[in-house]
């Protein structure tokens, strides 16, 4: 347990201090960077925003959920998941600088919350923990899709970026449904859906 906690702490101070990694090569890298408007620039920056601040909640829910989980073959399927969420936020901070901007200044509020989220949905047991990642895949999935149709239509730098963003997280959730995942209550899920709602409008401007 303390060697767990140990990384946890780790994994959440260069989660916040933006140090993160991809053994992955950046999609579409070998892609021109497009002529955006300033407006068209602002936007896409925003929506940028908005995944990495996702990464960084997705960094904490993965973080309590395996601190928390009882079998040692669920914590090790969020440890993977965890490294390849670590590799959006890496992607994603690199093209939030290629558009000139910048993270969201409440990172690590969102953090937190996050974390406290995951560690109750991981108390209330491995199949419930299992359940909060399949439905919280399944609403960053469709969040993704929306994204797509909202970026310029030039943008295909940032357009790769959340393409294989998408495709990840559908396997992540595919792999908790696969664990044993029991389905959430509908109010349970309402819930998840606001705060996300909350978070994406903030996260969009500050």
């Amino acid at each position: 347990m303390l060697d767990a906690l140990i990384l946890g702490f780790d994994r959440t101070l260069r989660t916040l201090a933006g140090v993160a990694s991809s053994a992955r090569p950046l999609p579409g890298a070998d892609l021109p960077e497009a002529e955006l408007s300033p407006p068209e620039r602002r936007h896409a920056a925003g929506l940028m925003r908005v995944n990495h601040t996702g990464e960084i909640c997705a960094q904490a829910l993965y973080a309590a959920q395996a601190l928390v989980a009882r079998d040692p073959s669920i914590r090790e399927r969020f440890a993977q998941a965890a490294r390849e969420e670590e590799e959006h936020l890496a992607w994603t901070r690199t093209r939030l600088a290629e558009l000139d901007s910048r993270p969201s200044l409440l990172n690590p509020l969102w953090y937190a919350g996050s974390f406290a989220i995951g560690a109750a949905a991981g108390i209330a047991g491995d199949d419930v923990n299992l359940g909060f990642v399949v439905e919280t895949e399944r609403q960053v999935e469709e969040h993704l899709t929306g994204h797509m149709e909202r970026l310029p239509d030039a943008d295909a730098k940032s357009r790769a970026i959340v393409a294989q963003m998408r495709d990840d997280e559908a396997r992540h959730g595919a792999m908790a449904l696969a664990a044993g995942a029991a389905p959430l209550p509908f109010p349970v899920k309402g819930l998840m859906r606001v705060a996300a709602d909350v978070m994406r409008t903030v996260a969009y401007r500050v």
